[in-house]
């Protein structure tokens, strides 16, 4: 399990200029994410949770939908795919980033686990050895982020904003990359997305990286700490928002507890 690490690239460009990792770096954000989405265990690589039409796989638990589901979050596990795809990983023969979740139902899927069916095993497997390269694709992802925010926004002082106080998350205020900094961001686009997406969105309001950054304070010194406390503002009003049926205040708990890992 913990030899994966080593697999993530040190040398990341994530941004208009090349930011070097070191390794130590590296190891500190992909472990922190894996243990936030999947405890660090096995059993949870590939999981259905509570309340959910669809699968979470891999160390950043990746949305996968099965077969003609239709669902306002992004689908992010073909794009793991296609990204792998491209880095000439060998895939099993059955997946194409094109490929629906194997199993239709919650029920069918937990069959074929408990069952450890050969699709199952090849997706586990397959899963278990690019750890790496799925921290790879995180890194790249959040790399696409900030232009992609940038691009969503008309006004230009918003843009403006959007664009300080992402940099002064990610760094010190010597203008070195501050390592925590770059987990939090990373961390949370693949958690909750870069808020880009409308259909991401209940009542017309958003809870991903753009509308946390927005409603950030400024005042706070602790910049981790200023995008922990606006996250679980917004994650509140996401709540709030949701629709009953989803039974999202269950979630509360443990999205808090995952935020405090950003500054404390």
């Amino acid at each position: 399990m913990r030899c994966f690490f080593a697999f993530l690239l040190v040398n990341v460009t994530l941004f208009a200029s090349d930011i070097t990792l070191t390794q130590t770096q590296a190891n500190f954000i992909a472990k922190k994410v894996w243990q936030n989405e999947g405890a660090g265990k096995d059993k949870y690589l590939i999981w259905w949770n509570k309340g959910e039409d669809f699968a979470s796989l891999g160390i950043g638990h990746f949305i996968w939908f099965p077969k003609d589901h239709t669902e306002r979050f992004r689908e992010v596990f073909p794009m793991v795919v296609e990204f792998m795809q491209k880095k000439g990983v060998v895939l099993p023969k059955w997946l194409t980033p094109k490929t629906d979740f194997p199993w239709q139902t919650k029920a069918a899927f937990f069959a074929a686990k408990k069952a450890k069916t050969k699709q199952y095993m090849e997706l586990f497997h397959f899963l278990k050895k690019t750890f790496g390269y799925q921290a790879e694709f995180m890194a790249e992802r959040l790399s696409q982020a900030l232009p992609q925010m940038l691009e969503s926004i008309e006004d230009s002082k918003k843009k403006e904003t959007i664009k300080r106080r992402f940099y002064e998350v990610m760094h010190n205020k010597d203008g070195s990359v501050n390592e925590r900094g770059l987990y939090v961001l990373l961390d949370y686009t693949n958690f909750k997305g870069e808020g880009t997406l409308k259909s991401e969105r209940y009542h017309g309001q958003g809870w991903g990286l753009l509308q946390v950054l927005w409603n950030l304070d400024d005042k706070e010194v602790n910049k981790q700490k200023a995008f922990a406390e606006s996250a679980s503002r917004m994650l509140s009003r996401r709540i709030k928002n949701s629709p009953p049926a989803r039974g999202e205040e269950r979630w509360r708990k443990g999205w808090n507890v995952r935020l405090k890992t950003y500054w404390n």
